[in-house]
């Protein structure tokens, strides 16, 4: 198996039910715990239309894109050996990867609040995206410090 996901590898997902769109579906499978796709599309779309409505917009399609937006990262970095010293060398995040942190951050953030059922937690986590805020945010911006920490370090990155 080749390391680098080339797009004959890709999956093609199907459009979800009720948006159709294919950002929506990747939310609900990355949402999905034991296999349980119908009660993660529950909580999605229920999430979907809490944070249209703390936002006050009919779209939350729209919503969940401009989160999504805000959310990815469009740097990383990666450990390299050096000369026998590590760096953390910053490189630009490819491909599908960057939705791929988005979404883990959303998800992860969204199941470490407490005190609520997971669509609110999950609406909560949306709505703090879109607003530039919130524990996914944090994360985003966490990545970019340490990128730009590092940016000393990048011309490791073509030898």
């Amino acid at each position: 198996m080749p390391r680098k996901v080339t797009k004959k590898l890709q999956r093609q997902l199907p459009v979800d039910r009720k948006y159709q769109s294919v950002l929506i579906q990747r939310l609900i499978n990355k949402s999905m715990l034991d296999g349980k796709k119908l009660v993660a599309e529950r909580s999605v779309y229920s999430a979907l239309e809490i944070a249209a409505k703390k936002l006050k917009s009919e779209e939350p399609l729209e919503i969940f894109e401009k989160a999504l937006k805000n959310l990815t990262p469009s740097f990383e970095v990666k450990s390299r050996r050096v000369g026998g010293a590590n760096y953390q060398i910053p490189f630009p995040v490819q491909g599908h990867r960057a939705h791929h942190y988005a979404y883990m951050w959303l998800v992860q953030n969204a199941r470490n609040r407490n005190g609520m059922p997971y669509n609110e937690r999950l609406a909560a986590e949306i709505v703090d995206a879109y607003n530039e805020t919130g524990g996914a945010y944090k994360k985003k911006e966490d990545t970019h410090r340490m990128a730009e920490a590092n940016r000393a370090f990048a011309h490791f990155a073509r030898g």
